[in-house]
């Protein structure tokens, strides 16, 4: 290939690249409009303060609600309480791959944790009905077991390979000397660890943590399978449960178009994606300040 013929895939390669993330920039806007679009035709018949204090969600009754409050405890008792269960494992396991695991025992449980991540979320929330959710129920007693304590320990599954990896790369990214000053007066693997290790990865644990919680926030077919989705006001981790992501993907392929039961799906899909910017903006400026750390 002469030098003319070779400058000319460049150019042609760099419009095609130019041009794919225009098309992807103009995607994501269009989505955003008409989300917002709706989003105000909503709020058009119902009060916002009454949609989001609102305690009852019953679009189909006599008198329809639109209260978003038993929605929104809903998901934040599911993602709360998968996050107490992928946070210790998740920053424990990465610190053992990190600090404690040899060679052999690192090429198999990387691979292992990737693969994790590739499992369908219907593949987990059906093993969350036909095993999870049978355990939860002989151990507690209950008629059955989807509820949200089922959709949290499912939900956790699904972010630990997100905070372990990024983790894992927080605890490796340390400076070794860092550690070799740590063993010079005296401290142990272990004390390193906890005192000089995880401290000086924090704004990489913290991120990981962050995209974890995004993850699970979004997750829509497995809590739809595993909570049970009942619609009263949440009480506790044994009762069912209906998240804004199951309520969404519900209602939505029987809703009648352009009425206020439609609109008001595209506000708490609204209300979701404010939550979940929220989140990646968190963890994103974690994993920024993280770079700049090592980079200084």
């Amino acid at each position: 290939m002469n030098l003319a013929a070779r400058e000319y895939v460049d150019k042609t390669v760099k419009q095609l690249i130019r041009i794919t993330g225009l098309i992807v920039i103009l995607i994501l806007t269009g989505i955003f409009l008409m989300l917002l679009y709706n989003t105000f035709a909503f709020f058009r018949h119902i009060k916002p303060l009454d949609f989001i204090t609102g305690t009852q969600w019953n679009p189909s009754g006599k008198i329809a609600r639109y209260g978003i409050l038993p929605l929104l405890v809903s998901t934040c008792l599911v993602t709360l309480g998968a996050m107490a269960i992928a946070i210790p494992l998740g920053i424990g396991t990465a610190a053992y791959i990190s600090e404690y695991a040899g060679k052999r025992q690192k090429n198999i449980l990387k691979p292992a944790i990737e693969m994790l991540a590739a499992i369908p979320s219907v593949a987990i929330g059906f093993l969350g009905i036909v095993f999870v959710g049978p355990f939860i129920a002989g151990a507690t007693g209950l008629p059955n077991g989807l509820n949200a304590l089922n959709g949290a320990i499912l939900l956790s599954v699904m972010a630990l390979p997100t905070i372990i990896t990024v983790a894992e790369d927080a605890l490796r990214g340390v400076p070794h000397t860092y550690k070799e000053a740590s063993y010079g007066v005296g401290a142990t693997k272990w004390e390193t660890l906890l005192k000089v290790t995880i401290p000086a990865a924090a704004p990489g644990i913290i991120a990981a943590v962050m995209l974890g919680v995004g993850r699970a926030i979004g997750e829509t077919m497995t809590v739809l399978m595993a909570t049970g989705n009942a619609q009263a006001f949440p009480q506790g981790f044994l009762q069912s449960v209906r998240t804004i992501t199951a309520t969404i993907a519900i209602e939505t392929g029987e809703v009648p178009y352009q009425t206020t039961h439609y609109f008001a799906l595209f506000a708490i899909a609204s209300v979701l994606f404010l939550i979940t910017l929220l989140v990646n903006v968190i963890g994103e400026h974690f994993v920024n300040k993280f770079r700049k750390y090592h980079s200084a």
